[in-house]
């Protein structure tokens, strides 16, 4: 009594809760269901997309179809958003034209099992919190449907650059390393899709500026065809727990695997030129922001070893800034 008739009312009495009591809408239902965690003052939004009919009177449209036609998720998700940032698709060509050229290429909806099969993240397991010096190694997560950046910037043929934004429909968490409270590696889906051509590129012998989480060194040393990874870290810190707590995991590749606590510039400058590496990636930064000077400086570098291969992380959204 009081109350409309409605799955969310009804579900609520089958489980022995008094909806008058305890109902405030379908919003928070939705959000328990997605695991987002509320507080007692937070307030939920629930939005639905629908289809409305075409009388040019919005007063006097009607709702044909109160899912919007079974669009897809991905699509739905790119409708969100284009809402959000004021785009009016409906009745604003220029909107539409502007949607249409990069919301559909843009938004990508992700299958945690795709990440979670990778060959790093099902051999190693990472402590859920480890800190050494101003080092930590924590886990952090994308919540439901929150929005990420999930691999570099592509160029179309008629100049467009492209951004690439993933989401999930349920939490996914993943491992980081934090400086002073920086998450300065991860391996999300973004790390995991922009090394992917370095790793590609792996073999001989191998030399990554940045180690981090060790990523593409253990992606590297599992290549039959590659000889030895040599990873170059600043942070004494970072490589100490790698080295207790990671490296070991390695078994048999760990023996492809050496550790040099260095500048990288200064060990290039000394290294590079007598060293016969085959292969150099230069993965010393954090994303364009602090990487662009630094990608151009380590640019400078290749004379030093010109037979070398050289690749760089997220050089094609670098490229995208020069």
């Amino acid at each position: 009594e009081g109350l409309k008739p409605g799955s969310d009312v009804a579900n609520m009495s089958v489980l022995g809760f008094d909806p008058k009591k305890y109902h405030k809408g379908r919003s928070p239902l939705e959000a328990a269901n997605l695991g987002v965690q509320m507080a007692a003052d937070d307030v939920a939004l629930r939005c639905n997309l629908v289809t409305l009919s075409d009388e040019p009177d919005y007063e006097k449209k009607t709702m044909v179809d109160y899912c919007s036609g079974d669009i897809s998720t991905e699509e739905a998700f790119a409708l969100t958003l284009a809402g959000l940032f004021s785009l009016d698709i409906a009745d604003n060509e220029d909107d539409r034209v502007f949607y249409d050229a990069y919301f559909p290429h843009m938004i990508h909806q992700l299958n945690p099992k795709d990440f979670a099969s990778d060959p790093y993240l099902q051999a190693i397991e990472f402590p859920e919190h480890a800190i050494v010096g101003n080092a930590t190694f924590a886990w952090e997560k994308f919540t439901p449907f929150e929005g990420f950046v999930c691999d570099d910037f592509t160029t179309t043929p008629d100049g467009r650059i492209i951004p690439h934004i993933g989401f999930f429909e349920e939490e996914y968490r993943y491992p980081t390393a934090m400086e002073s409270g920086r998450i300065w590696m991860s391996v999300t889906p973004q790390e995991i899709n922009t090394v992917r051509p370095a790793i590609e590129a792996a073999w001989g012998k191998v030399l990554t500026f940045g180690l981090g989480l060790g990523y593409f060194t253990f992606m590297a040393a599992r290549k039959p065809e590659v000889e030895s990874v040599t990873a170059v870290d600043l942070n004494a810190d970072i490589i100490d727990v790698f080295s207790s707590e990671i490296l070991p995991q390695f078994d048999e590749l760990a023996s492809k695997v050496r550790v040099v606590h260095d500048d990288a510039f200064e060990f290039a400058r000394r290294e590079l030129p007598e060293s016969g590496f085959d292969i150099v990636y230069g993965d010393i930064w954090h994303d364009v922001g602090d990487g662009l000077d630094l990608y151009l400086a380590m640019r400078e570098l290749e004379p030093l070893a010109p037979d070398a291969h050289w690749e760089y992380w997220i050089e094609p959204t670098m490229r995208c800034y020069l």
